[in-house]
């Protein structure tokens, strides 16, 4: 699947574009993973949004939070592929777009990462690295990963 990728800040986002990424978290995150918690956490509006889409339709969606927001690092998270769009490689398309758009933002930086557990051989694969052990966050196991900067 050929996307078209864009990294915009908050206040580059059209309401359209915000609409479709946090409808995307919440089918994924609320309904499908059965994770109630509000997902818009006030941090969206100091984010990079990274989206890429296939003839206008969301099918991958993560952000970047800059250093010293929530971590010494820049943190990659809410990664989210559309249901119909996943097995594909989707998800490795991406992490690697965002770790390009990571190098411009931020060169040189180490990154981290909140990885759902069954998910760590995966962020592995991209130069992640455990960082803590096992903990349970909204009734899913989880660990911290962080990939060292250059």
């Amino acid at each position: 699947m050929a996307l078209s990728w864009t990294c915009k800040p908050f206040s580059g986002l059209t309401a359209a574009e915000l609409y479709q990424a946090l409808q995307l978290r919440s089918e994924v995150f609320v309904i499908e993973q059965q994770c109630i918690y509000l997902d818009p956490d006030g941090l969206d509006p100091q984010a990079w949004h990274l989206s890429g889409r296939n003839d206008g339709r969301l099918q991958a969606y993560l952000r970047l939070l800059p250093p010293g927001l929530k971590s010494e690092e820049p943190v990659i998270g809410r990664v989210v592929t559309a249901p119909a769009a996943r097995g594909g490689g989707l998800g490795r398309q991406l992490l690697v777009q965002a770790l390009v758009e990571c190098e411009k933002l931020w060169p040189g930086r180490a990154l981290f990462l909140s990885a759902q557990a069954h998910l760590q051989s995966f962020y592995g694969g991209l130069g992640f690295v455990p960082v803590s052990e096992q903990y349970v966050e909204d009734g899913i196991a989880h660990v911290d990963m962080r990939r060292p900067g250059i």
